[in-house]
């Protein structure tokens, strides 16, 4: 089970519960809580969800709860549909998507926390600030030096474009970094699962033309070599991508021009 990073000199009280509104099919939610400018401790607060009266998605049980019991329960949403990664959480003990993961796939009362090991903004909201900036670290971006085709795209063939399938589809939503204890213990200086599935997504682009400065970058006794390969990442990845197997390449390709 995954943990999450509690304010420093803190420790989880008990909260408030919050009981359902109706005679419906209940179910318990314990959801954490915590606000630095209030000077409290962290607390995991309870809410009862009549779920014959709610969409099925645990973002729709969130939703009701913010709504109708507790108008200042703070967390990340958008899309609801499993595009933006906005609700990135843990729920009972594994990351994912609120949007995606459905109430009744959760057995037993509903334990929701903020994403593992990062410092928290308020209740489920992550500081995503750090994770950003390594996002950006690797010029995510298509990098050439010869010149643009005149009045053409740079084009490649149907293969070449293949490579990107399992790659592209990542949306940032840090389930897959949160879950590798790696990154845990090297967030500042290992880039984490997500991070270099975005790199070796430009290294596996044939119209990029910055290979070697990207393999440059990368290469270093944390950036890269801290993954070991415990698959955290692939189990923890909402769109079904395996983070381990890009790294592996990126390694792969490291070794191939030592030769």
């Amino acid at each position: 089970m995954a943990e999450f990073t509690l304010p420093k000199n803190s420790k989880v009280q008990k909260g408030k519960t919050h009981a359902a509104t109706s005679n419906g099919t209940a179910r318990k939610f314990k959801v954490y809580r915590y606000d630095p400018d209030s000077g409290e401790n962290p607390r995991y607060d309870t809410f009862e969800i009549d779920t014959d009266n709610c969409g099925p998605m645990v973002l729709d049980a969130l939703i009701k709860m913010k709504s109708e019991q507790d108008s200042s329960l703070t967390f990340r949403r958008s899309c609801r549909e499993g595009i933006c990664g906005s609700c990135a959480m843990n729920m009972n003990g594994k990351n994912g998507l609120a949007c995606t993961t459905a109430i009744e796939d959760c057995k037993g009362d509903v334990t929701i926390t903020p994403l593992p090991h990062m410092e928290v903004v308020k209740d489920l909201v992550p500081d995503l600030t750090h994770f950003y900036a390594q996002y950006a670290s690797i010029k995510p971006w298509l990098q050439t030096v010869t010149p643009t085709p005149s009045g053409k795209e740079r084009l490649q063939s149907p293969e070449d474009r293949a490579k990107l399938d399992g790659l592209y589809e990542c949306i940032l939503c840090a389930c897959c970094s949160t879950s590798c204890p790696s990154y845990w213990w090297n967030s500042d200086k290992f880039l984490g699962p997500a991070i270099l599935l975005q790199a070796y997504r430009w290294l596996a682009d044939s119209r990029d033309e910055m290979t070697g400065e990207r393999l440059d970058d990368l290469e270093d006794p944390f950036r890269l070599y801290r993954c070991h390969t415990i698959m955290n990442c692939a189990n923890a990845c909402p769109k079904g991508l395996n983070p381990a197997k890009a790294i592996a390449e990126t390694k792969k390709l490291m070794a191939e021009r030592q030769i």
